[in-house]
């Protein structure tokens, strides 16, 4: 039976794999590593671990994501993002295994009308994204065998995200105010954590950089309209401008990306977003975490 360790394993998108795990208990063992089962900035660490347990895949679900806060956390992020991104590689290398690398649409500046795709010029215009960015590339110099999944605004039933957000505050508020001129696309976790699975389940694997996210672009205005919809909320919500809504960390205007490789190479495809959006919602509004 071959072995999938998740990195990140408590996380959003860790969750999302350990809620689909036993789909794949015929097929796959699978063995979810939070921060506390290991420190992946510590090298020695990262290498014992895989030559105890040699996987036969890596998922590395784990980063630093708080986009504002790496605006002054600068070598925190690059720690995790970056440089322990390295590490992971170099043990996928040492114990033969193929790493799927989880990374963002902030690698890209976000001032284009035109969807990227996985060659375009990336320009990150932040910390996180610049961190990332050094992710992919520590990566794939350091393990031939690696996969890169560029993703977008993340979220599930589990853990902190924009949706849980959005919820809580529609339970305290009355009127809100969100951001209307920026552009990507709403990501349910669980249909990133499917398609990573099919991908593995493929043979043979294709290596480099591919894009996935649902579809079609939206903003976050219309997102969380969406939110107050489906979760039957009275709460007003109002455009505005990013200039209105300053941040630390400057974010892309559109990060919109092309989805057609991966569906090309893997036959992954995607769902579209209000649909996903309504599934969580449900699961939101029956179980608690």
């Amino acid at each position: 039976m071959k072995k999938i360790l998740v990195i990140g394993g408590n996380g959003q998108l860790g969750n999302c794999f350990k809620k689909l795990s036993s789909d794949f208990d015929s097929l796959f063992e699978f063995n979810f590593a939070g921060s506390k089962d290991l420190d992946i900035t510590d090298r020695s660490a990262v290498t014992d671990f895989f030559e105890d347990y040699r996987p036969d895949f890596c998922v590395n679900a784990a980063a630093y994501t708080a986009v504002d806060l790496a605006e002054k956390e600068f070598e925190k992020a690059f720690a995790v993002n970056a440089e322990a991104v390295a590490n992971i590689a170099e043990a996928c290398k040492d114990s033969n295994t193929i790493l799927i690398h989880i990374s963002t649409d902030y690698v890209f500046a976000g001032e284009t009308n035109i969807s990227y795709s996985e060659d375009n010029f990336t320009n990150p215009q932040g910390v996180y994204g610049a961190s990332k960015l050094k992710g992919e590339e520590l990566a794939t110099e350091n393990n031939p065998k690696t996969i890169i999944i560029r993703t977008s605004w993340l979220y599930s039933e589990f853990n902190k995200n924009f949706v849980k957000t959005m919820l809580n505050l529609f339970s305290v508020k009355e009127e809100l105010g969100i951001v209307a001129d920026q552009f990507g696309q709403p990501t349910n976790a669980n249909d990133l954590a499917a398609a990573v699975m099919k991908i593995i389940e493929s043979d043979p694997k294709t290596f480099g950089v591919f894009h996935f996210s649902n579809y079609p672009e939206t903003t976050w205005f219309e997102f969380a309209k969406k939110i107050a919809e489906f979760s039957d909320s009275k709460i007003i919500l109002n455009p505005i401008t990013t200039e209105e809504f300053p941040t630390p960390a400057k974010r892309p205007k559109r990060s919109t990306m092309a989805l057609d490789k991966i569906e090309e190479v893997y036959g992954v495809g995607s769902n579209h977003w209000e649909h996903s959006l309504q599934d969580c919602i449900e699961i939101l509004a029956t179980t608690t975490e």
